[in-house]
């Protein structure tokens, strides 16, 4: 297929470069030209505007925040072809995924939301999980695609925004699992209990999964360096899952927390790090500042 692919950060560069390995024509865009001009010699072409992007067969965005995509496609719904297929796989706002089902219905554009579930590691060995929710004709016309980036396509309905809600509440459970994880180290450590015997006793009985495995030995090491995800972004998902959460009455008291712990890492310069930095906000308070 002939694809454009918008936003080259680290999760970004990996998937297109598995389109290209997958035997896919990618044009490729970014806000800054760096990334771009380096996939160049994996076989992407490299195109002077987003709008040279926003053509072929379809267009991947994978951009940081709903700011960053709004900017990016002012202007270019109503010059693209029509009947493109527009795939959004950054995390975004209900209320932004919304919209741009509309706009992109109003200008002759098919538009599904594909976000993921995958550290930039997963994303490098195409074994992403890939939420999609949209026309069940388009998720079909995108699944080669798909196929090429991940290693199961969830699909979740008709309504795009449907899939930017599952992907909300995995991320604001898994900053709630780093935050009792940093809990319970601290409740460790203030008793002379290693982190790591802490972890190794509870990931080996009653927490064997994936978070508590990979982010308790992060948290653990605290090695939150290189950033797989900023925190930054962490509290970003945090403050979406809050404006979708009160658009629907629901109540979410442990997320007013974790916004509040983000906060506070970030006021202390940690917004760079891995978000499993969040932990130093506990390890702090308790007086164990590492």
């Amino acid at each position: 297929m002939d694809i454009g692919f918008i936003g080259l950060g680290h999760m970004g560069r990996a998937m297109a470069t598995n389109l290209l390995r997958a035997g896919h024509q990618v044009r490729v865009w970014n806000r800054s030209p760096g990334p771009a001009q380096d996939l160049t010699t994996a076989g992407a072409v490299a195109v002077a505007t987003a709008a040279d992007a926003f053509a072929g067969d379809a267009v991947i965005t994978m951009l940081a925040d709903d700011a960053a995509l709004e900017q990016t496609l002012a202007g270019l719904l109503d010059k693209a072809p029509k009947g493109l297929l527009h795939i959004n796989m950054a995390t975004i706002s209900v209320a932004l995924a919304k919209a741009l089902t509309d706009t992109h219905a109003a200008s002759g554009l098919g538009y599904i939301a594909a976000p993921v579930f995958g550290r930039t590691e997963v994303a490098v060995a195409a074994q992403l999980n890939i939420l999609a929710a949209g026309d069940p004709t388009l998720i079909e016309k995108a699944m080669p695609l798909f196929e090429a980036m991940g290693q199961k396509v969830w699909r979740l309905g008709p309504e795009p925004y449907r899939a930017n809600v599952v992907k909300l509440a995995g991320n604001y459970m898994i900053a709630a699992s780093v935050q009792t994880i940093a809990e319970a180290m601290a409740l460790g450590q203030g008793n002379g209990v290693d982190p790591h015997d802490l972890m190794e006793v509870l990931t080996g009985t009653l927490f064997g999964g994936r978070i508590h495995t990979g982010y308790g030995k992060l948290i653990a090491d605290q090695a939150f360096e290189p950033a797989a995800f900023k925190l930054t972004l962490g509290a970003k998902d945090v403050r979406l899952t809050m404006q979708a959460a009160e658009a629907v009455n629901v109540p979410m008291p442990i997320a007013s927390l974790l916004r509040d712990g983000f906060i506070d890492a970030i006021a202390h310069g940690d917004g760079g790090l891995d978000w499993t930095a969040l932990s130093k906000v506990t390890f702090r308070r308790a007086g164990q500042d590492h």
